[in-house]
């Protein structure tokens, strides 16, 4: 057999006792690596690992030059790594006096850009300009349904024509006798990336249908409140109708002290109706739409103006990972992370169950003790909640995760954690908490896709970096969700969600640093509405309040 390239696996750090596979690679092929040569013992997929050096049961397991697990088992040098005979293991933290130093990188080619955001009178910046619906309570959600039907086909907010036109086809195919068993689908009608809205101001209506308000208990209530009223403070909100019934847990006068003080100076036009004062259905939902619509031309008024980059929120994220996801996507987000941070603008990593293996080095980068210690206070609290239900972090892959090479959190989360680059931790914020420091922030969610995403929002990103190596199409009702796929083979395959990939890094066509500058670049173009991302195209609203339940 020939002798294989280094340019098909990947040693990630010079500690690593494990390589990674870049393509597909046959049991029995040679490998060169540090003046050792071995055979492969197994067929080795891509993203997945193998050993450098043979490890007797008990022994470390690293990667990314700390410890991800302990061989459970004795694997042969040049063995597959697999959930057989590899366990989830993370290296002990504590704060350690650490003076930590950051290598700034160049911004120059950014130090003056702007992006065109929408100013707001309390001093934000949004990226978009919506009007949000607010139900207090789920009792409210058929309502909220039948309003967004009648605003969306109205004002040319839709985007699910095609799926109708299509099914009309189907009627008609069927009313004519035709099999429908061999109906064409490509018939499909393509629908046009953005219809003619009405308001050409407000990029969007949204809806918060939630499931909370009332039962359960009442600090739930009081949580799903200053969850709503940081989605009302949001900067890429102008105005917001609430809907409530009346007699649930949580009052519309709670959410409105929520909001006044969570924002002192909040101004923002706030409409209010309460079915049980209401003479009907009809009229509380014709008001609803009346008032909504007055205040529509309103805030199509606002026009976007140039602001500088540092008044950007930044929410990164990963989800539907695989094995490239700490070599290719995360990496270029942490690169972009840092351009970010030093030129002033805030950055946001969550999904606290997703940081585990990462801690120390997350804690030696926290600017002070009280900040580190609320990390760590946070991260024990939350791991010790989901053991108490007989789980815990380590059992956070999925079998997606697994089958295409995460084989231990650690693996994952250290992975995950190159999102954030390498800047100082500037604060710890607990669950809709707000971001008011520029720098690095960690912001405590669950790694959930969609309830770290309602977080990251709730704390004020007004875009989120999204990286996926198996695809996902999650989106945000509020904050725009930018989708990076960790290699091409998925974008090739799901391009309808993918706004842009970094498998040129894998097959070494790109550095981490260039693509940081190009996810960069795009960013600033989506903060300024020149390009749409792929889950607002599709109204991908995503939304789905934690409850501080054990949720992985």
């Amino acid at each position: 057999m020939s002798i294989i390239t280094n340019k098909s696996f990947l040693q990630i750090h010079p500690d690593d006792n494990v390589l990674v596979a870049l393509q597909d690679l046959p049991k029995g092929l040679k490998i060169e690596w540090n003046n050792l040569t071995f055979d492969l013992q197994d067929d080795v997929h891509a993203k997945h690992k193998f050993f450098i050096t043979e490890r007797a049961i008990g022994e470390d397991v690293l990667m990314y030059g700390v410890l991800v697990g302990k061989a459970t088992a004795f694997i042969p040098q040049g063995g597959l790594m697999t959930t057989e005979n590899v366990h989830h293991a993370s290296q002990d933290y504590a704060y350690r006096d650490v003076n930590y130093q950051w290598q700034v990188p160049d911004v120059s080619k950014f130090q003056n850009r702007t992006f065109n955001g929408y100013h707001r009178q309390d001093g934000k910046v949004g990226t978009a300009n919506y009007w949000l619906f607010i139900p207090t309570v789920f009792c409210e959600n058929r309502n909220l349904d039948v309003i967004k039907e009648s605003l969306y086909n109205t004002l040319g907010y839709n985007v699910t024509d095609k799926y109708k036109q299509f099914t009309d086809q189907l009627l008609t195919a069927y009313q004519d006798g035709e099999s429908i068993e061999s109906f064409d689908i490509d018939h499909l009608a393509s629908a046009q990336a953005v219809k003619n809205r009405v308001f050409k101001n407000v990029d969007g209506i949204k809806f918060l249908n939630h499931q909370g308000g009332c039962g359960g208990t009442r600090q739930d209530s009081d949580l799903l409140s200053n969850l709503l009223a940081a989605y009302a403070d949001h900067p890429n909100v102008a105005g917001i109708t609430v809907l409530s019934l009346g007699c649930q847990h949580l009052q519309t006068q709670s959410l409105l002290n929520d909001i006044k003080e969570r924002n002192p100076t909040f101004n923002k036009k706030v409409l209010i109706f309460e079915q049980q004062q209401s003479q009907s259905e009809e009229q509380l939902i014709k008001d609803a739409i009346l008032k909504t619509f007055s205040g529509l031309t309103e805030i199509n008024k606002v026009e976007r103006s140039p602001a500088p980059l540092s008044r950007l929120c930044v929410g990164v994220k990963c989800g539907g990972s695989d094995g490239f996801s700490g070599i290719s996507a995360n990496p270029s987000v942490g690169y972009t992370s840092d351009l970010l941070v030093a030129l002033g603008a805030k950055v946001l990593l969550a999904e606290f169950p997703e940081l585990c293996g990462a801690e120390q080095n997350i804690i030696d980068r926290c600017v002070d003790k009280p900040t580190a210690d609320k990390f760590i206070r946070l991260m024990q609290e939350y791991d010790a909640q989901a053991h108490a239900v007989g789980s815990g972090f380590h059992m956070n892959p999925s079998p997606g995760n697994i089958k295409d090479g995460l084989i231990t959190d650690a693996i994952k989360s250290t992975g995950a954690a190159k999102k954030a680059g390498t800047s100082p931790v500037v604060d710890v914020l607990d669950y809709t908490e707000p971001a008011t420091k520029p720098g690095l922030s960690l912001v405590c969610t669950p790694g959930n896709d969609v309830e770290a995403t309602t977080g990251k929002a709730a704390s004020g990103a007004t875009l989120i970096l999204f990286t996926t190596g198996l695809g996902t199409p999650t989106g945000n009702p509020v904050c725009p969700v930018i989708k990076i796929a960790t290699n091409t083979a998925l974008t090739n395959r799901m391009g309808d969600i993918i706004d842009i990939d970094t498998g040129a890094i894998i097959r070494g066509e790109k550095t981490i640093e260039q693509m940081g500058e190009e996810i960069l670049e795009y960013c600033i173009k989506a903060a300024s509405g020149e390009i749409t991302p792929k889950a607002v195209l599709l109204n991908q609203d995503d939304f789905i309040p934690w409850k501080r339940g054990v949720s992985l």
